[in-house]
């Protein structure tokens, strides 16, 4: 049998557990060195109106399957509603975020094509607990070739304005909730 990755299971409690970067705790399923580079696939606990900055990943495409709650995200200016069970999508070099639209606690699933990104949740599980510092998670976000390129989706000045999509044809303007 060649080199590369092989078939493996990781059961329901099992993976790397970290704090997460979202108000909940993070599951590293499968990483990089596990796929072969592949991909990575995490657990996410998001905790109610939580989210992460804007940000925009250079190598990175991202997927969600949000697993409880319901979510929006922001992609490039437009608003997505994402209910529970509802998958989404977003290519690399997209600025995004995303919020748990709840009162709470929800949980996406969420991979990176190719894997690596996971770093990012490690380092940020090592930064003091409480909310970050945002140099220090300016750095490790470089560090993991991400950058932060606006606040959390629930955290915009007054009079912002969106435009809310969930496909071709299906925009109106929206002042975030």
């Amino acid at each position: 049998m060649g080199e590369g990755p092989v078939a493996f299971v990781v059961r329901p409690d099992e993976g790397t557990h970290l704090r997460g970067p979202a108000g909940g705790p993070s599951v590293i399923k499968a990483r990089a060195e596990t796929t072969g580079g592949v991909f990575a696939f995490l657990q996410v606990g998001v905790g109610p109106g939580q989210g992460p900055p804007e940000h925009v990943h250079a190598n990175e495409d991202e997927m969600w399957f949000v697993h409880l709650g319901d979510f929006r995200f922001l992609t490039d200016g437009r608003l997505l509603d994402a209910p529970e069970k509802s998958f989404v999508f977003v290519p690399r070099g997209t600025s995004h975020c995303f919020q748990n639209v709840t009162d709470e606690p929800g949980e996406a699933l969420v991979m990176f094509t190719p894997g690596g990104m996971e770093r990012f949740f490690e380092l940020h599980a090592a930064l003091p607990a409480g909310p970050a510092d945002p140099a220090a998670y300016d750095a490790i976000a470089a560090a993991c070739a991400m950058t932060v390129t606006g606040p959390p989706l629930g955290i915009r000045p007054p009079g912002w304005e969106a435009t809310r999509t969930n496909g071709p044809g299906t925009s109106t303007p929206l002042t975030p909730r």
